[in-house]
């Protein structure tokens, strides 16, 4: 049985790869390091079909090393003990660790991710990770301190015409047919810079043709072979990161009915329901935040409406919750304290807890005066008293700043009337 196109036309050099020059071309990061023969753990973040697993493999065998592949969808912590004992067993002496190849790692448990640590950190292999999702979300902070994360791009139409032209001519059962790409508009729109589907829409093609005869590439043929419904996208693909990031700047930018248009285009392209939901409440607490507290009750009472109702009233929840949000007033106060106090953390590293602030359990933390001059709010009048919650080295600092939406308004003056001038 012949090999799908896509592994006929797998590039085995870095010469015949297609795209990715910011990491590949002449005096790129990747090449450089493959020419000085000494590679370090990292990982490719890029839609699908954009040559992840290939480069892999390219780089495996450029350096002569032993290569072993896990997929994070069938793999368990088991699988991965053993892979890196057989690792560990192919070494001789000082040679070169060997390379540790796992397809979508982001779908890794964090006791999986857990069970990579000390091999990658003792150099027993080295670790090439690929993902289509944000590593910095998805791949667990220890693992991803010892990494590098590359990122791939979706193919460029000049990279897809690129391949398209090769495969026609180059590839050992294409290359006996005359083909000729007569128009390409669809073919490209339909791969949406994924070179796996370019390779399969032109094999599709190719194959539904009777006899050997030429072979003419049309639009029409294109759309006709697929039979795809033209609303429908790739939900692992590019536009599906566009169109959620345009139905969410919608709702930021206030603009109810763009909202509910990219919504309608997630529906109508299959989109997962359950994806929307959680992306609303983070739009929720992220855009809306403490100017309309209540947008982040309805949107995570809409999940969970959405999960004992399901489908296609689902879609009506949905609605609801995008046109009450997009047309809610905005605020990202609460997303800019903990920012401004996450950075102030990574500044001043672990300040100790004021001793006033600290338990005391035990008699000798009483004796250390743990908790001594601790004053209980509720104990005086209005329930507040003035004192430092702050660690000496931050104190007067201030990370939340209302933001002008009378919500807010009130709260900051409350503020002011409890701490004076030192809520500004």
């Amino acid at each position: 049985m012949a090999q799908p196109l896509a592994e006929r036309m797998r590039p085995q050099t870095l010469d015949d790869y297609i795209g990715q020059k910011h990491l590949v071309g002449e005096n790129s990061i990747l090449r450089r390091m493959l020419d000085s023969g000494f590679v370090s753990s990292f990982i490719l973040w890029g839609p699908p079909g954009v040559g992840k697993t290939t480069l892999a493999n390219i780089i495996a065998k450029k350096l002569e090393r032993p290569f072993f592949t896990l997929s994070a969808i069938s793999s368990g912590v088991k699988e991965v003990r053993e892979v890196i004992e057989k690792a560990k067993s192919s070494r001789f002496f000082n040679s070169a660790p060997p390379i540790l190849f796992i397809d979508e790692i982001h779908r890794f448990t964090k006791a999986q991710q857990d069970s990579l640590l000390g091999a990658v950190e003792q150099g027993v292999v080295v670790l090439i990770g690929a993902t289509t999702e944000n590593p910095s979300f998805e791949v667990i902070t220890p693992l991803l301190s010892r990494c590098q994360v590359y990122v791939l791009k979706s193919l460029e139409k000049s990279d897809l015409l690129e391949l398209a032209n090769r495969v026609i001519h180059n590839d050992i059962e294409l290359k006996k047919r005359s083909i000729f790409l007569d128009e390409t508009d669809a073919m490209l729109r339909f791969s949406g810079g994924d070179a796996r589907k370019l390779l399969n829409i032109i094999d599709l093609v190719v194959n539904a043709e009777e006899g050997d005869g030429e072979i003419h590439i049309t639009d029409k043929k294109v759309v006709e072979r697929l039979q795809q419904n033209p609303n429908a996208y790739d939900k692992n693909g590019e536009m599906h990161y566009d169109i959620i990031s345009a139905f969410i700047k919608s709702i930021r930018g206030s603009d109810p009915d763009a909202a509910i248009y990219w919504l309608a285009r997630m529906v109508a392209g299959g989109e997962d329901p359950k994806f929307i939901a959680r992306r609303l409440v983070i739009s929720a607490a992220e855009d809306i935040g403490l100017a309309n507290p209540n947008a982040l009750l309805m949107a995570n009472a809409c999940f969970d409406a959405l999960q004992k109702i399901g489908w296609p009233e689902g879609r009506i929840l949905l609605a609801e919750a995008t046109v009450y949000l997009a047309t809610s007033p905005k605020s990202n106060s609460a997303y800019k304290a903990i920012g401004e106090a996450l950075a102030a953390v990574g500044r001043t590293g672990d300040l100790p807890v004021p001793l006033h602030l600290r338990n005391a359990p035990t008699k000798l933390m009483e004796e250390l005066n743990y908790g001594k001059e601790y004053k209980y709010a509720h104990d005086y009048e209005g329930h507040f008293v003035l004192q430092d919650y702050m660690p000496k080295e931050l104190q007067g600092t201030q990370f939340w700043h209302a933001q002008e939406n009378p919500a807010e308004a009130r709260l900051h003056e409350n503020m002011k009337r409890l701490w004076g001038e030192r809520k500004k």
